[in-house]
């Protein structure tokens, strides 16, 4: 079941899909980190093991995936940041293609976001990713 998941999540437009046994608790089409900052914080990211589909695992994926309690990841890109992340904290991972790190979008160098996560924990790489996120909403 969870290999016919993957493959209609990878046949989707979603960035991010979220699961609790065969049950969607969440799916979003935005862009990098944003849907799984949505995912937490809403009330069902405290609710237990989830498995979580995204299309680009890079450590702050990977640490935000710690975050949901997620037991169990896939994606299609992930790098070895995140894949060292997703073992220490004993979540099974799938991913097809490691690379060293998430590049930038115009591929020059890492992404701001990869880097950011580096030597962070989960609820540390989150509270300064919800204050970047409020700053730039004009929330306090």
């Amino acid at each position: 079941m969870t290999d016919d998941l993957y493959r209609a999540f990878l046949a989707s437009d979603d960035t991010l899909r979220v699961y609790r046994r065969e049950n969607l608790l969440f799916s979003s089409q935005k862009e990098q980190l944003l849907p799984l900052m949505e995912y937490l914080a809403a009330e069902s990211a405290a609710n237990g093991p989830v498995v979580i589909y995204d299309k680009v695992m890079g450590n702050a994926a990977a640490l935000l995936s710690v975050k949901a309690h997620a037991r169990e990841v896939y994606s299609p890109l992930g790098s070895e940041l995140a894949m060292k992340t997703l073992q220490k904290h004993g979540i099974r991972h799938h991913l097809d293609k490691v690379v060293p790190y998430i590049l930038r979008d115009d591929g020059r160098g890492m992404c701001p976001m990869e880097q950011l996560s580096i030597g962070k924990e989960p609820e540390e790489l989150y509270r300064e990713l919800k204050t970047r996120l409020a700053s730039r909403s004009g929330q306090s």
